[in-house]
């Protein structure tokens, strides 16, 4: 199928670990390279046709909505979480009636990408198979990414199913906040706050989450000092 015309832009957390730069400035909107995180979010989504972009918001809401008012492209709708922080799963299901009926794309505002040969977002969409899956997510390698120092999510199968990291195991990818799910993936789930992770793997128990590996080089800005290689990552990648 081609990419989704409909994504939701995940934009509510606080930013614990962001501190103390997220004290003042929402995650979303800390600047690398000079622009905030969540335009490399937008305009990637705009860059491949995505005309309506849900952003949900929750921790200082008020200076994510003003950044967002005079934006183009995508159209911008809002899910307010004003009330209550719903966590990733939960927000999705929130803004569910606005998301439509046909698969979605979903993306974190606070991670991107430097593309390889080939666009992200059109290899993910070109993997999409209605039939088998629930959802389809983007997965970066480990060892290549930047801001990223963790034990990886999943092993890929040789069929592009998932399969969760062992305990006391590493494993060879990560989700690099980028996906395109089912509204199935959302049957019977839970009211107020859940993580994805919930849903991931009940996915996986039905065989119905897969992946595909992402095609240059994942940037994760966690932390204050993640900041920084970012932003050298971008200017290597300019040179």
């Amino acid at each position: 199928m081609g990419v989704p015309e409909t994504a939701i832009v995940l934009a509510a957390g606080q930013g614990k670990r962001m501190r103390p730069v997220s004290a003042v400035t929402p995650k979303p909107l800390v600047e690398v390279g000079g622009r905030p995180l969540i335009d490399y979010c937008l305009d990637g989504l705009a860059a491949v046709g995505v005309k309506l972009a849900i952003v949900n918001v929750h921790y200082l809401a008020d200076l994510i909505e003003a950044h967002l008012r005079h934006r183009k492209a995508p159209k911008i709708v809002i899910s307010d979480e004003r009330d209550v922080l719903l966590e990733t799963g939960g927000g999705i299901r929130r803004a569910l009636p606005l998301l439509g009926n046909a698969p979605f794309l979903v993306r974190n505002a606070d991670s991107f990408w430097l593309e390889g040969v080939r666009p992200n977002l059109a290899w993910l969409a070109g993997g999409w198979d209605e039939m088998r899956m629930d959802g389809l997510l983007l997965l970066a390698s480990t060892v290549r990414s930047i801001g990223y120092s963790g034990r990886g999510d999943f092993n890929l199968e040789k069929d592009g199913r998932l399969a969760r990291r062992p305990e006391r195991t590493v494993a060879p990818f990560v989700y690099a906040g980028a996906a395109i799910f089912s509204r199935r993936l959302f049957d019977d789930a839970p009211e107020g706050a859940f993580s994805l992770n919930l849903l991931f793997d009940r996915a996986i128990a039905a065989g119905r989450l897969f992946g595909v590996r992402l095609d240059g080089t994942w940037i994760n800005v966690e932390t204050p000092g993640s900041i920084e290689a970012a932003t050298e990552a971008i200017a290597a990648s300019a040179a």
